[in-house]
Parts: C-alpha cells; sequence; structure tokens
C-alpha cells in the first residue's frame, strides 16, 4: 500500500519534493518507490522535468484504481477496529415472545453496537421448554414468568409488566369505552383464548378474572402468540396479554388494548444454572435487555388506551 500512497502523492502533488513533504518521506525514497514500480510492471508513469513531473496516460488511469484500493483499505481497517473493543465470546438465550415482540430487535442494536465480538442466539419458547432447556445446560439464561424455586436452578427478579386486555379494534367496550381501564367486575362472559392449563399464565389470569368478578364464558387454549393475535384480530375473542408485548406501534393500532381494573401485573425473571456463574455476555445482554423493556413500558401506554398508574 505504501508504494500507492506515495504514487497517489506524486501524481497529485506533481513533484516528488512535494509529495515527500506530505507523506512524511524523503524526495528520492519516493522517486525510488514510483520507479520500482515503473520497472516491475514495465509502464513508465511520470514525464520528468526539471521541478515537476508530468503524468503519463498510463498513470492517469492508475491514478483512478489507486484511489479505489486506497479507499478499500482503510475501509476495511475502520470496519475491523470496530470489533476492537467490548465483550467476547457467545451467549445463548430463551425468551417469550412477550419480550421477543417489541424489546428484542432494539436491544439486540443496542448490544451489538457495544459489543460486536459477542456472538448471540435467541431461542422463543414458552416458559416451561425454558426452563428445561437451561436444566439442560442448553441455554445460560432464560427470561420468564416468576416461578417456584427449583433445585439447581438460581432465579432472580428480572422486570415486570401489567397485564391488559386485548381485543379487535371497534370491539365494543360499553361502559368502559374512551380508552378508560377496563373494570372487571361484571365484565363477560368473555371469549378469552388462553395458554394451555399447564401455563402458569393461564392459571393466574383465570384466578384473577374470577377473583374479580369478571365472567368467562367460552375458552380456546393457544399456544402460539402470533396465532393469538391473529384470531383476536379477525373476531370477538380476546386475551389478557402482557403490556409489554403490545408496546409497538403496529399492534397499538391493529388492536384495542386497555389496563385492567385492578390491575394485573406479570413478574419476569431470570432463570439460570445454580452451580455455574452466568457468562459476562450474558449478564451483559440480559442488563441491555431490561433497559430497553422498561424504557418501552415507560415511553407510553399503547394507542387506545392508558399508561398503568
Amino acid at each position: 500500500m505504501r508504494n500507492l500512497e506515495l504514487f497517489v502523492a506524486a501524481y497529485e502533488e506533481r513533484s516528488f519534493t512535494l509529495a515527500a513533504a506530505r507523506e512524511g518521506a524523503t524526495q528520492s525514497g519516493v522517486s525510488q518507490h514510483v520507479r520500482n514500480l515503473e520497472v516491475r510492471h514495465g509502464v513508465e508513469l511520470f514525464r520528468r522535468e526539471k521541478g515537476r513531473v508530468l503524468p503519463t496516460p498510463a498513470a492517469d488511469v492508475f491514478y483512478q484504481h489507486c484511489l479505489h484500493a486506497l479507499r478499500a483499505s482503510d475501509t476495511a481497517f475502520q470496519r475491523l477496529r470496530q470489533f476492537s473493543f467490548g465483550l467476547t465470546g457467545e451467549t445463548r438465550l430463551g425468551l417469550m415472545p412477550t419480550v421477543n415482540a417489541a424489546a428484542l430487535a432494539p436491544a439486540l442494536m443496542r448490544f451489538r453496537a457495544r459489543h460486536p465480538n459477542v456472538k448471540v442466539s435467541v431461542t422463543e419458547a414458552y416458559s416451561a421448554a425454558l426452563v428445561a432447556q437451561v436444566m439442560a445446560g442448553e441455554l445460560d439464561v432464560a427470561v420468564v414468568p416468576a416461578m417456584p424455586a427449583v433445585q439447581g436452578l438460581r432465579i432472580s427478579n428480572f422486570m415486570a409488566t401489567p397485564e391488559v386486555l386485548v381485543r379487535a379494534k371497534g370491539a365494543d367496550a360499553g361502559e368502559n369505552a374512551g380508552g378508560a381501564p377496563v373494570r372487571l367486575a361484571g365484565l363477560g362472559p368473555l371469549k378469552l383464548v388462553l395458554p394451555e392449563i399447564a401455563n402458569v399464565r393461564a392459571q393466574t389470569v383465570r384466578s384473577h378474572l374470577n377473583a374479580h368478578g369478571a365472567q368467562i364464558g367460552e375458552v380456546v387454549e393457544m399456544n402460539s402468540m402470533m396465532a393469538t393475535l391473529d384470531l383476536i384480530g379477525r373476531s370477538d375473542w380476546c386475551a389478557i396479554l402482557p403490556a409489554l408485548l403490545m408496546a409497538t406501534r403496529t399492534y397499538g393500532e391493529m388492536f384495542d388494548v386497555r389496563p385492567l381494573d385492578p390491575p394485573m401485573v406479570l413478574q419476569l425473571v431470570m432463570v439460570e444454572s445454580a452451580a455455574t456463574a452466568l457468562p459476562p455476555a450474558a449478564e451483559a445482554f440480559c442488563e441491555v435487555l431490561r433497559e430497553t423493556c422498561m424504557g418501552l413500558l415507560a415511553e407510553g401506554w399503547p394507542a387506545g388506551g392508558h399508561r398503568p398508574g
């Protein structure tokens, strides 16, 4: 590359002396580098005259290609320098659709900007499957709803998100119209989409609705968040879902999203092996993810509803 840099300087300055001063070299050194190019390739690049050098047609063409080569080289080293900071290694994470829908993409972008050398692998599943993978050593950490203590696992708080009632846009809300929180007393009978009965959230939602006077009519069990939202958008079925899941502009425009009265909160926890330390990359990513989730909830409530107090 040095030959190319000195040639470009000589071409632009039309002087070996000025090129040498610009590049921190000697006049004889610049002259020798150019001469080496000419001899190696059997092409005259400059006509030497007193006090100046004049490029030949070959030099005109070579100059343009040298600019491309030097720019490509500089770009390559700039890209290399982007990987000269931050953590290294790999992290394997297990996340629920609740977290992935709105938070994963911005969190991943922020994390990559801070730690470009870390390879991030994300598995999406419901809590039971994720916990099993942590226990099997297939994941470093998983974010799931709060759960009882399990031998061999370390469980720590991640964050809390309110639960909301999600219906199709334009659903008749009766006295709950106008974006106000939905009063559960006397609400229903609801056509409710729930995860399968073995899911902790399904049992919690049923208990909360029953305890506060809401009536559950028909129930369909569905362990697919995308299918759940598709069904709600096409019909009069509804679901109780985490506000974090709905914290995207797209979902806010597609659905009627209301806080619950009295409120219901989903506590999310981090689950990891109790026998091994969480890798620094996994710990750093979870922190960025938590910041992102909290930021989404703090920015405001999905369209058509109010932020919880």
